[in-house]
């Protein structure tokens, strides 16, 4: 099974650095890499082309112009660009555990999609590493932590033994999740009428659920540490969650990836 690692960033580049790294160091590589870029200044292209260079898989930037939060359409267009079978997502403001892939691609089985979680790291510890621009190992004792320091933990053994069972109602973050790419086109990917922010990845997981997929929680495995960042771009966030919520939603999305897909 390939597998494509979407990344989402917008001009937080220093981060974004450690994200990569972290995705290099790998115990199992993507076999691509794209960054969905919404609009970044040009700080972000000059890190990436360096990055390109070292590389261990093909690392791959799809840019959009800055009109605004537009995170559903670039998650589609990046989509649109993936050649995997096998569409792992994430926020360019997590460093990976080194097996993050390898237990998505484990856990994967057809008719379900799967969200993980996230441990915070606090001000202090992000503002550190991000300074420094290297990796340091990151376990749930590590200093700095600000919250969730539980999913931290690396237990795939008893993260098998949860997933088909542990939150099954809960909600689905967009930071953390992977599926099939013809499941994501199948449900023609996100629904970009949410722009700003929130809600577009409730309403995805939602219509997959529609489409008859079941949603697997990663609990003590797919580990992601968030750097902390301030509460930006919150605007339309009632609207959208009003939408999100709305009763009878189609399965299939009006306006969705398929005007990026060829043919």
């Amino acid at each position: 099974m390939t597998t494509s690692l979407i990344v989402s960033t917008y001009n937080r580049p220093e981060a974004l650095n450690l994200c990569l790294l972290s995705i290099f160091r790998q115990s199992r590589l993507p076999d691509e890499i794209i960054v969905g870029d919404d609009g970044s200044t040009d700080d972000t292209r000059k890190l990436i082309s360096r990055l390109q260079k070292i590389s261990p898989v093909p690392l791959i930037h799809v840019w959009h112009e800055d009109k605004g939060f537009r995170l559903a359409m670039m998650r589609n267009k990046s989509v649109a660009a993936a050649k995997g079978e096998y569409i792992i997502e994430i926020d360019g403001d997590l460093i990976l555990h080194r097996n993050f892939i390898d237990d998505h691609v484990k856990f994967s089985r057809r008719g379900c999609f799967l969200k993980g979680g996230r441990c915070n790291l606090g001000l202090e510890l992000t503002t550190k590493v991000c300074s420094d621009g290297n990796l340091i190992p990151l376990h749930w004792f590590t200093p700095g932590i600000e919250s969730k320091r539980t999913n931290a933990w690396h237990l795939p053994v008893i993260g098998r033994l949860l997933s088909p069972h542990y939150r099954p109602k809960g909600i689905a973050l967009g930071c953390n999740m992977s599926y099939y790419r013809d499941d994501f086109i199948a449900i023609n990917g996100y629904d970009e009428y949410f722009e700003g922010w929130g809600g577009e990845d409730g309403d995805f997981a939602r219509r997959l659920k529609l489409l008859g997929l079941e949603k697997r929680h990663l609990k003590f495995v797919g580990l992601t540490f968030h750097l902390w960042h301030e509460d930006k771009y919150m605007y339309n966030q009632q609207k959208n969650v009003d939408y999100s919520c709305r009763p009878n939603p189609e399965i299939r999305c009006r306006d969705g990836v398929d005007k990026y897909l060829n043919g």
